[in-house]
C-alpha cells in the first residue's frame, strides 16, 4: 500500500469515527422541534435517541467477530452503506415511526463501523509506535465528535431544521462510500465463526428491556405491550446464556464475567453512561421547551459539558500513569458526582452563567473517566480476551445509556414543570454516580493484572473514544 492510499484509509477511518460518535450526541438538539414538527410524544422522543443507542448495543457485542468473518473492507463498507441510507429515511420522515425504525438500522451500521475502521486504520502500521498513534487520531476524531454534536446539531436546527442533522450524514457518507469501493484495500480475514444465536438473543434481550421501560410510563407496566417486552427480555437472558455455554466462540467468553474486576468495571461504565446521556435528554429539553430557548443556544451551552471530555481524555494516560487508575477514577467518580449537584443548584437560577460554570468540571470529570475505564476492563483480563472485554464494556455503557434516557424521560415530567424534573433528573445522575464510586473498590483488582502484562497489550491512546477494540496483529 502505497502512501497515499494509507493516508486515505487512515482519512476514511477518522470520517467513521466521527461520524458514528457525533450521532450519538448531535440528536438531542432536534428533540424540540421533533415534538412540534411531528408530533412526537416522550417516549417517542426517547426512542429517537434509545433505537440507535440500542441497536449500537446490540450489534455492537458481535461487530468484532463480523469484522473478523467478512473482512474488514466489507464490513466497513456495508457499515457505512447502512448508516447512509438509514440517515437518507431519517432526513425524509414523515412521522416519528419511520424516524424511529430508522434510528435503529442507523445504529446496527454505527456498530459495523466502529471496529472494522479501527482495524483499517492500523493495518498499515509498520511497527506498534505507529500503531498506537493511528489509533489514538481514530480515538480522538471520536472524542471530537462527540463533543462537536450538540453543537452542530443545534447549528443545523437553527440554520435549517431537524432534517438537515441527519443530512450532513449523506452529504458525508456517500462520498465516503464512493472512496472507500475505489481506493480501500482488503484486509485478511481470520476465520472466525459467528455466534448468530448468541447475537440474536443479546439483541431480544437489550431491545426487550429497553423497550419495556421506555414505553411503561405512558402504557403502564401492567399493559400487554410491556408485558410482552418483559417476558422477551427474560426469554432472551435465558437464551443467551444457553447459546453462550452452546457456542465454541461465544460472545462474552467465561473468563470475562467470572472476574470480578471486570464486572465491577462494565458495572461502573453502565452507571456513567446512564447518567451522562440522562442528563444530555433531559437537559436538551429542559433549555428548549422549559426555558425557550433557541437550538443554537442550547448547542453552545453544552459546549463545557462535551468540549471538556475531549481535554480530560488526553490528561486521562498520563495522570493514571502517574497517580493509578483507581485513584483517577476515585476522584473523577466524586467530582462528577458532586458537580451533578452543583448543575442541580445552578438549573434553579434564571441566569445562565451559573449553569455553565457548573458544567465545566462535569465535563472534564466524564473525560478522565471513559478512557480510565475502558483500560481498567482490559487489563483485567488476559490478553487473549482483550478484543472480548472491550466490546462487552462497551456494551454494557451502552445498554447504560438507552436506560439512563428511558429514566430520565418520565423523571423529568410535564413540559409545563421542567425545571423541577430536571433537578430530580440530576440528582439521580449523581446517585448513579455515587454508586460507581463504591464500585471502585471492586476494580483494584483490575490494575494488578495490568502490571503483570495487560498495560504493554493495549495503549491508552486506543481507548479515549470510549471503549472499541484495540487492533490485533493478526489483522494486519
Amino acid at each position: 500500500m502505497n502512501i497515499e492510499h494509507r493516508r486515505g484509509v487512515v482519512v476514511l477511518a477518522l470520517i467513521a469515527a466521527f461520524m458514528v460518535f457525533v450521532d450519538g450526541t448531535i440528536v438531542n438538539l432536534t428533540l424540540a422541534q421533533l415534538a412540534s414538527h411531528l408530533g412526537a410524544s416522550r417516549s417517542e422522543l426517547e426512542w429517537a435517541v434509545n433505537g440507535y443507542t440500542l441497536a449500537f448495543a446490540a450489534v455492537m457485542l458481535g461487530a468484532g467477530a463480523i469484522t473478523d468473518t467478512l473482512g474488514a473492507k466489507r464490513t466497513f463498507v456495508a457499515g457505512l452503506l447502512v448508516f447512509t441510507a438509514s440517515s437518507a429515511v431519517c432526513s425524509a420522515a414523515g412521522s416519528m415511526l419511520m424516524l424511529n425504525v430508522a434510528r435503529l438500522i442507523q445504529g446496527a451500521g454505527a456498530a459495523l463501523l466502529l471496529p472494522s475502521a479501527v482495524v483499517l486504520a492500523t493495518a498499515s502500521a509498520t511497527d506498534e509506535r505507529m500503531r498506537h498513534r493511528l489509533v489514538g487520531r481514530w480515538a480522538a476524531a471520536g472524542g471530537v465528535g462527540m463533543a462537536a454534536g450538540p453543537l452542530l446539531g443545534g447549528a443545523l436546527v437553527a440554520l435549517v431544521d431537524w432534517r438537515a442533522v441527519f443530512a450532513v450524514n449523506v452529504v458525508i457518507g456517500i462520498p465516503a462510500l464512493v472512496w472507500s469501493l475505489r481506493s480501500m484495500p482488503a484486509v485478511t480475514r481470520r476465520g472466525r465463526p459467528l455466534d448468530l444465536a448468541g447475537m440474536g438473543t443479546a439483541t431480544v434481550l437489550i431491545g426487550g428491556l429497553v423497550f419495556a421501560l421506555v414505553e411503561a410510563p405512558a402504557l403502564g407496566w401492567l399493559s400487554p405491550a410491556v408485558i410482552t417486552a418483559a417476558a422477551l427480555a427474560v426469554a432472551g437472558l435465558i437464551g443467551f446464556v444457553l447459546a453462550e455455554r452452546a457456542t465454541r466462540a461465544p460472545l462474552l467468553p467465561p473468563g470475562l464475567y467470572s472476574d470480578r474486576g471486570f464486572v465491577a468495571t462494565a458495572a461502573q461504565g453502565a452507571l456513567f453512561n446512564f447518567a451522562f446521556y440522562g442528563l444530555l435528554f433531559a437537559m436538551a429539553l429542559m433549555l428548549q421547551q422549559g426555558r425557550g430557548l433557541g437550538a443554537l443556544v442550547s448547542g453552545l451551552l453544552f459546549l463545557p459539558l462535551t468540549g471538556l471530555i475531549a481535554i480530560g481524555s488526553i490528561c486521562a494516560a498520563p495522570l493514571a500513569q502517574r497517580f493509578g487508575r483507581s485513584a483517577v477514577l476515585g476522584v473523577g467518580q466524586a467530582v462528577l458526582a458532586a458537580t451533578f449537584l452543583a448543575v442541580a443548584w445552578a438549573s434553579t437560577s434564571t441566569a445562565l452563567w451559573p449553569l455553565v460554570l457548573a458544567l465545566v468540571p462535569a465535563g472534564f470529570s466524564s473525560g478522565l473517566l471513559v478512557p480510565t475505564m475502558t483500560s481498567n476492563s482490559i487489563a483485567a483480563v488476559e490478553p487473549a480476551l482483550h478484543g472480548a472485554a472491550s466490546a462487552a464494556f462497551n456494551t454494557s455503557r451502552q445498554i447504560g445509556a438507552a436506560v439512563g434516557v428511558a429514566a430520565f424521560g418520565p423523571l423529568l415530567g410535564a413540559t409545563d414543570n421542567l425545571g423541577e424534573g430536571f433537578i430530580t433528573c440530576v440528582v439521580v445522575g449523581a446517585a448513579a454516580t455515587v454508586v460507581a464510586l463504591l464500585l471502585t473498590a471492586l476494580a483494584r483488582p483490575a490494575a494488578a493484572v495490568a502490571s503483570q502484562g495487560s498495560r504493554n497489550s493495549v495503549p491508552e491512546s486506543a481507548v479515549a473514544a470510549g471503549g472499541d477494540k484495540a487492533p490485533r496483529p493478526a489483522h494486519r
